[in-house]
């Protein structure tokens, strides 16, 4: 809890969660209704693929470019718009449905606006933690605790989305998220914030999200994080969207018993996210990320061939537990290795290896659903995850071998001999400089880029 002494980030922390209780609440109750419009269990699944489709597949068009924005302005003014937008999205859909009028169309078309919020809030708030911490050692706790936030809204809104829809509709569950985002707004608007120094807008936006993606993807660690997270959520993420369809035609349950298999998921990912907050360092972190999709991978396997819902609700905390675990050690690993003045950007692309890859997976898992079944298509994205899993833990040693002299440089690891850390600090500079550096160090030319598998 060490984050929670910097003001700022106690406000964001207070909003966030109830803002995230209201998300989930809402997302629960979407899926369940796009979910029992149709009668096929099949058409039910194309039709949730679709939709999970058209709410992030703006992320994988607009993502990079509100990262690059987001390192040129101001951040909180971007969260601030980005919100009020997503609120204005919920009232929408709230009167839609209370009004008993709303048809798929509809449901698509603003999935598609809140799709565009995402991709804009999500690579800003990633980048906006720094902000609000005011003392650096807290920033790993704080990346953390944010997952903490997360999942705790994953585990309450779904319950009570579940519990809400079962009682009023899901009109009442959309009309208090809109509600909810208050609290978040709010506490952007009381925050008081030093103006981040930030280098002359002389280049284009353009060059400026060149220049991070040349950063990014030359660099082995952080192509290898990004492509590892875009492998699972291309095949194993699009699990949460035929959640619904698989709940009631394959376990027999309802909206209640759709609830709690999300909150108990919920409730995995919350254990991941408290265990990360509760460490000292990024030590140990690559191991977990080779483990997490291994784990994730196998049990997405066995879920797939279960028909007892009491073993579905067994299985679901471990499955949010490895997704978690993968999602927030990337998101700190990352955190500690890129430049400050490269982090929006950065943190963009892991926004785009999660949100801009899942709508193809969404869109892929709905046709593929609609000829096979939700059931072997989440087992083929199973496979898919294990498989990605061993080919990064046998790129591990050398991944491990040039991050440890950027520990070194930061303190991260003081176990590190002094020719070492001359060592990480000529890593760095190559790091920073970015392809030209590269090319003039002799370290750097033995370790051109060469794209994970």
């Amino acid at each position: 809890m060490r984050p929670l002494r910097s003001r700022n980030y106690r406000l964001f922390f207070v909003g966030q969660g109830i803002s995230l209780t209201g998300t989930w609440m809402q997302r629960t109750a979407l899926l369940w209704l796009v979910g029992t419009m149709y009668a096929d269990e099949k058409t039910a699944a194309f039709w949730l693929g679709v939709v999970g489709f058209s709410s992030q597949i703006p992320a994988l068009l607009l993502t990079p470019l509100a990262g690059a924005l987001a390192d040129r302005w101001n951040r909180r003014r971007m969260l601030l718009a980005a919100q009020s937008l997503a609120m204005v999205q919920s009232f929408l859909l709230a009167f839609l449905a209370l009004s008993g009028e709303i048809q798929i169309w509809q449901i698509v078309a603003l999935s598609l606006w809140l799709g565009v919020v995402n991709a804009v809030d999500v690579p800003t708030r990633q980048s906006f933690v720094i902000e609000m911490v005011e003392r650096p050692e807290d920033l790993t706790g704080a990346i953390a605790l944010n997952s903490s936030l997360v999942n705790a809204g994953r585990l309450a809104g779904p319950a009570l989305g579940g519990l809400m829809t079962a009682l009023f509709g899901v009109g009442a569950c959309f009309l208090l998220n809109g509600f909810s985002f208050l609290a978040v707004i709010l506490a952007l608007l009381v925050m008081r914030t030093s103006p981040r120094s930030r280098q002359p807008g002389t280049k284009h936006v353009l060059q400026n999200l060149t220049e991070g993606l040349v950063y990014a993807f030359t660099f082995p660690p952080i192509r290898a994080l990004l492509l590892i997270m875009a492998l699972v959520s291309l095949a194993g993420m699009p699990y949460h969207s035929l959640l619904p369809a698989f709940t009631r035609h394959l376990l027999d349950g309802g909206p209640k018993g759709y609830g709690a298999l999300v909150a108990a998921a919920g409730v995995g990912a919350l254990s991941g996210a408290l265990y990360l907050a509760s460490r000292f360092s990024a030590r140990g972190l690559l191991r977990l990320i080779a483990i997490a999709p291994a784990l994730f991978g196998s049990l997405l396997l066995v879920f797939s061939l279960n028909r007892s819902f009491p073993l579905a609700l067994v299985l679901m905390p471990l499955l949010g537990l490895g997704q978690m675990l993968l999602m927030a050690s990337c998101n700190t690993v990352l955190q500690t290795i890129v430049d400050d003045d490269k982090r929006g950007r950065v943190m963009s692309f892991y926004s785009l290896s999660f949100m801009g890859v899942a709508p193809l997976g969404n869109l892929l898992a709905g046709v593929a659903a609609r000829e096979f079944g939700s059931a072997a298509t989440m087992a083929v994205g199973g496979v898919a995850c294990v498989l990605g899993a061993i080919a990064f833990t046998r790129r591990l040693p050398r991944l491990r071998t040039l991050i440890r002299p950027i520990y070194a440089s930061k303190g991260i690891v003081t176990d590190v001999a002094a020719g070492n850390r001359v060592a990480a600090s000529e890593c760095s500079g190559a790091v920073n400089g970015g392809g030209e550096n590269r090319t003039t160090s002799p370290s750097a030319s033995q370790d051109r880029p060469r794209f994970v598998p």
